[in-house]
């Protein structure tokens, strides 16, 4: 029996209402007239504590309040890749069309549509012992994307019946299953609550990188698929960027992007261009493999803090289909925000800076449902979840809870420095405050897919530009000139690691986007030249004789000069290198 109460107290996106003896904990409601939705999160004898996913204001005392049921659940079936949603799944192009560019009201719809129909193609047998996680068939979601309908996680019996392939909507019943003697018909949706982790076999250990690209990342600090990270950093600095150049380049097989309390300006700019952009790897629209969840900062706040969950639980939906899943959360700031907000509508004890208590635990939650897994099902599929959370430290301070709290629950950290950015150093990650926990996992990919030595290459150039930073202090005292030769060349060489390397053009055609084998072959080059210069200088050549060599020029333009299917280039410069030094050895002998 469905609760019905009233409205006694509103206070922002938290109402109380009485006469809800028969709800239960986290069960959707219907607010007042307009049927907001909210969901139960207090319950204390038959009063119930709501927050209200849509905007409270005109909501009255006394007004209706009824119970659905069933907690905030997202539907899962074909149709989710390249829509838009808000953070409680309504698609937003739907809600223009009925309401125009504002949302006013609850308006009623659908998250999927349930007109359209899809071509599905059986591959379960009839007659067959089926388990949760099985799959009873497929559909072309889109060019890159087969969606393979499986049966839900909680249920399990014999296929009596399977529809032959043609046209169904999602809702259309496609097979027929026996569990204990009574017949269950299924349909090609299934919903799942946001709040709870869809369930799977077993974990496994990552061990494969996330290619996206992005020099600083790949080489310095790469993430795994099925890992964690975090980018913090000040307003201003390139978090939203770097994101949407993650988004944008890696490659997973299915990108989510929580636009989770940004500006609407920010969500705007992912709105119109990602529609626009075009997959590297196989031509089609990027949307192909996208879904957005956009929940700007005017936005009502309880949704925000939704927005985390409906992103994470879709993942998890096209994980359990043994794709490899990249879920961009930005930010997790606003969606601790969010819960401040919250907790003190709810008059919580405030905890540090005024968040809640349980902060620490939420963001735990989060990225627990992270991870490799093997899926449900007899034929084991193995699919991935790679979590990246933006954090947003007022004034950059990374002391404060919301970045402390995250680096416990994440392996990589990329730091994110205004200083870099005011000197237009993009993307700003800061290499010194930087770190990545996967180096040891991924270290055996590198070796078997491009080089043995990647590891021994990477560990070098960190210790050039360790050395560059030690070195500061004394360069602003004396200045450059008066360090000795081999320290100046220290300096030179972690310039061209910072320029060459480190430093990417997100704008430039080429050098949005660099491919494992050409960012070892920049680093192998950087890092050769070190080598041999110092030897050189180590024999009494003037520093000026490795400085004004030829190929510098080339060194430092080869980012954006040198396309990625014409990597033979690098082994060119390479070759041209080694010649110039032996030449240059010959005449200290």
């Amino acid at each position: 029996m469905a609760a019905e109460g009233s409205v006694i107290r509103v206070a922002g996106p938290v109402v109380e209402a009485k006469g809800m003896s028969q709800a239960v904990m986290y069960e959707l409601v219907e607010v007042g007239k307009d049927r907001l939705i909210g969901e139960i999160i207090r319950l204390a004898g038959d009063k119930a504590t709501i927050q209200v996913y849509q905007n409270t204001t005109g909501l009255k005392v006394g007004a209706p309040v009824l119970g659905t049921g069933s907690p905030l659940s997202v539907e899962l079936a074909p149709g989710l890749v390249g829509q838009v949603f808000d953070g409680i799944q309504r698609p937003l192009e739907e809600l223009k069309r009925l309401t125009g560019a504002f949302i006013t009201t609850a308006t009623n719809v659908t998250p999927l549509s349930r007109d359209k129909k899809w071509h599905f193609v059986p591959t379960a047998k009839v007659g067959s012992k089926l388990i949760g996680g099985d799959v009873l068939g497929t559909v072309k979601e889109t060019d890159l994307v087969e969606h393979r309908i499986l049966l839900s996680p909680l249920t399990k019996g014999n296929l009596v019946r399977l529809a032959q392939e043609g046209e169904y909507t999602i809702t259309a019943v496609i097979a027929t299953l026996e569990v204990d003697g009574v017949e269950t018909d299924l349909t090609m949706m299934q919903k799942w609550p946001v709040r709870k982790p869809r369930p799977h076999s077993r974990r496994l250990p990552a061990s494969t990188p996330l290619i996206t690209g992005q020099r600083i990342i790949d080489t310095f600090f790469p993430i795994a698929k099925g890992g964690s990270a975090s980018i913090p950093g000040p307003f201003g600095s390139g978090k939203t960027v770097t994101q949407q150049q993650l988004a944008k380049w890696s490659d997973a097989n299915i990108i989510i992007y929580v636009g989770c309390g940004e500006r609407g300006n920010e969500m705007v700019d992912v709105l119109t261009s990602f529609p626009e952009l075009v997959d590297p790897t196989t031509g089609h629209p990027l949307m192909e493999r996208t879904i957005l969840v956009a929940n700007t900062s005017n936005m009502p706040v309880s949704a925000r803090e939704a927005s985390i969950y409906t992103g994470i639980t879709i993942a998890e939906y096209y994980r359990d289909m043994g794709y490899a899943v990249a879920l961009m959360a930005d930010s997790t700031s606003r969606w601790a925000e969010a819960l401040r907000e919250v907790s003190g509508r709810l008059e919580e004890m405030p905890a540090e800076e005024g968040f809640p208590s349980y902060l620490p635990s939420r963001l735990a939650e989060f990225y627990e449902r992270t991870g490799v897994v093997e899926a449900l099902g007899a034929d084991k599929r193995i699919g991935s979840i790679c979590a990246i959370g933006a954090v947003s430290p007022p004034g950059g301070d990374f002391s404060e809870p919301v970045t402390q709290h995250t680096k416990r629950f994440t392996r990589v950290f990329w730091a994110l420095d205004a200083e870099l950015a005011d000197a237009r150093h993009y993307p700003a990650i800061n290499w010194m405050q930087s770190y990545s926990g996967y180096i040891g996992e991924l270290e055996g990919w590198w070796h078997k897919q491009i080089d043995k030595n990647w590891n021994t290459y990477r560990e070098e150039a960190m210790r050039i530009l360790q050395a560059e930073d030690d070195l500061k202090s004394i360069v602003k005292l004396v200045g450059p000139e008066a360090l000795p030769d081999k320290q100046r060349l220290i300096l030179e060489s972690a310039r061209i690691i910072r320029i060459a390397i480190l430093q990417q053009n997100a704008l430039d055609p080429i050098d949005t986007y660099t491919t494992p084998q050409k960012q070892f072959k920049m680093l192998k080059l950087v890092v050769d030249f070190h080598r041999m210069a110092d030897r050189i200088v180590g024999m009494g050549a003037p520093i000026f004789k490795v400085t004004q060599l030829p190929i510098m020029d080339e060194m430092l333009r080869m980012k954006n000069t040198v396309a990625n299917d014409k990597v033979d280039v690098l082994d060119d410069l390479q070759s041209r290198m080694q010649k110039y030094f032996e030449q240059l050895e010959a005449t200290l002998r």
